[in-house]
């Protein structure tokens, strides 16, 4: 709920900032005025608020999609502590009329805000310091391909909106908004046009009811500020006062400059037309662009134009006659972005689900034969036990299988001092024995080492290697682990190979990168009928004794994965009947939900193989 709630809104607020940048620079404007701060720059306001546009709604998509968790929940959280604070001042001092958190779409009072972004603190701050609980909903391998076009996407409609105007209008003065109504008092209007005023500037007459209340069209230029105007479009707009005036169409102009600015306006244009005195805040919201162009059709808004699309005389008596457009752009707009997200997402789902599954099609276009891989529950007992303590834990193992046959092959992989021991006192029909290392040697002077060959003397059929300790502890090498994998199969003993990413490695969104080199560092010099004595054990090195548990839906992603890399290194039926068994934190309480993905083909079990209670409760999820 945290995710959708904090992202969402994320989303919202960036979208309309980059909907309606301009609206979004005059907020902008608003604080450093009240600061005092010497920006007075209109470019630099509008690349503030495309940024910070674009930053939000980047950050929204992320959160939503559980794209790049840590990076995207710590800077939502960050964010939202900055704007907490601004708006908890804001509250105390007023020193603007609205925060503009969603421009003008969505118009909250400062204590609204003020509760708001409480509320989103905190759950941003939940979301930040539990970055792994964020849902994914689109992979890591594909995330870049929603992340480019979120990114494009919000730049375009940002710029856009500044070169033109805004194809949504959160504004009181959007198509279909009657002025005439609202100055009236109807109630069916928009409350906010009420402040539409407009007077003349010599005598202070107060002229709106006469441009509200004329019949037919009314052309109303608009110009916040003439010393910011651009002027380059005055040939435009002195073609459109001759039509006017030769066809009896009323057109004025409407800014809040001062006589210096009016008389400098005249001189640097040639405008002949009426000037008319207005506020300069109605005016930015009546047209985003300076100067703009308003139409008004007996007082009801038909159609705006920025100085960079004014309308052409040719042709314009025709389109004055068009009604005007109320329909659609919100939905086009959020069509145009979901639509292509949601293709993304749902593609990207098959995809982690059946992608991997190719070799199905190839294993019936070449006739393979299907082998169903094994299911396996292999305990590594890791540094525990007496010799004396361990032959009593197998010996209670083997008792508690004879009496209740598993559903799927059980390995326990002991310290090299258990097993011959060990070997004797076990059903091997039952319970396989395995070491959990083995050296990269064949034999000599290497103290304190145990070579392949010995593991296997004793019986054992199985050994691991690559486990994270070792890599970590040990620092064992691709190269040493490839010296050990071949020993190993050279002595008849059926390898568990270790692999997976720690923390940092996942939460940079590297595990797949990390994975595929561990395989390809050490296996991918094996042939076929080699790597048919592998079983592969994906350890989440970030969730081994730490109590944390990578999701089933994780476990399979991960496992997929690898199971693709096998299809694309050693063929179809390789894949197919490699063992991928799941190495982090596997308890008897979600080992069934685990077991239960497709790819799950079981678990190397730490800590929970030291009990048989526990053991044999992972064993019975095949059940």
């Amino acid at each position: 709920m945290a995710q959708l709630v904090v992202g969402f809104t994320f989303l919202a607020s960036g979208f309309v900032k980059v909907a309606d940048p301009m609206g979004m620079a005059h907020k902008l404007h608003a604080y450093t005025a009240y600061w005092g701060l010497p920006v007075s720059d209109g470019f630099l306001m509008e690349v503030g608020a495309v940024v910070m546009g674009v930053a939000e709604f980047m950050l929204g998509v992320y959160v939503v999609l559980g794209a790049r968790r840590r990076m995207a929940t710590a800077a939502v959280a960050v964010v939202m502590a900055a704007m907490t604070v601004l708006t908890a001042w804001i509250y105390a001092v007023n020193p603007v009329p609205d925060c503009g958190c969603f421009g003008d779409a969505l118009t909250l009072t400062h204590g609204e805000t003020l509760a708001k972004n409480v509320v989103l603190l905190l759950a941003a701050l939940y979301l930040a310091t539990h970055p792994l609980r964020v849902k994914r909903m689109v992979s890591e391998r594909n995330g870049w391909i929603t992340s480019v076009y979120a990114l494009v996407y919000a730049i375009t409609l940002a710029l856009y909106s500044l070169h033109y105007l805004p194809l949504i209008d959160f504004t009181p003065y959007a198509p279909g908004a009657s002025i005439r109504k609202a100055l009236e008092g109807s109630a069916d209007a928009d409350q906010r046009l009420a402040n539409f005023y407009l007077a003349d500037p010599q005598g202070g007459e107060d002229l709106s009811y006469q441009v509200a209340e004329a019949q037919g069209c009314v052309f109303l230029l608009v110009v916040p500020q003439t010393e910011v105007a651009d002027d380059g479009c005055n040939d435009r707009i002195n073609d459109l006062y001759d039509y006017c005036a030769d066809h009896s169409l009323p057109f004025y102009m409407a800014t809040a400059s001062d006589s210096t600015g009016r008389a400098d306006w005249c001189d640097r244009t040639g405008a002949a037309y009426p000037i008319l005195q207005a506020e300069d805040t109605e005016l930015q919201a009546m047209v985003r662009s300076n100067p703009g162009l308003l139409l008004l059709r007996d007082g009801v808004v038909v159609a705006k134009w920025s100085n960079n699309n004014l309308p052409e005389v040719e042709g314009l008596e025709a389109r004055l006659q068009a009604l005007p457009d109320k329909g659609g752009a919100l939905w086009r707009l959020l069509a145009w972005f979901f639509l292509p997200l949601l293709l993304v997402v749902v593609a990207d789902a098959l995809w982690i689900g059946h992608k991997f599954y190719r070799h199905h099609i190839y294993v019936k276009q070449f006739k393979l034969k299907r082998i169903m891989r094994k299911k396996i529950v292999a305990g590594n007992w890791k540094m525990n036990k007496t010799l004396q303590e361990g032959v009593a834990l197998a010996q209670e193992l083997n008792e508690a299988l004879t009496a209740d046959k598993p559903n799927c092959d059980v390995v326990i992989c002991t310290p090299f001092i258990h097993l011959a021991p060990v070997a004797g006192v076990i059903n091997p029909e039952l319970v396989g024995l395995g070491a959990e290392n083995c050296a990269d040697k064949v034999s000599g002077a290497y103290t304190g080492e145990v070579s392949a060959a010995m593991v296997r003397s004793t019986g054992a059929t199985h050994v691991i290697l690559g486990h994270s300790e070792r890599r970590a502890y040990y620092h064992e090498t691709p190269e040493i682990l490839k010296e050990k994998v071949n020993l190993a199969l050279e002595n008849n003993l059926e390898v568990i190979f270790c692999i997976g990413e720690v923390l940092e490695e996942r939460e940079a969104g590297k595990q797949n990168e990390v994975v595929k080199a561990q395989l390809e560092g050490s296996l991918f010099d094996l042939t076929a009928e080699q790597f048919s004595h592998i079983i592969l054990a994906y350890e989440p090195v970030w969730a081994i004794g730490t109590g944390k548990t990578a999701t089933a839906e994780q476990a399979e992603e991960m496992h997929a994965f690898i199971r693709q890399t096998i299809a694309d290194k050693f063929g179809a039926e390789a894949a197919e009947n490699v063992s991928i068994l799941y190495g982090g934190s596997c308890k008897p309480s979600n080992a069934k939900e685990i077991f239960s993905k497709e790819n799950v083909d079981g678990g190397l079990i730490g800590g929970a193989a030291l009990k048989v209670a526990d053991f044999k409760g992972i064993i019975d999820a095949w059940k």
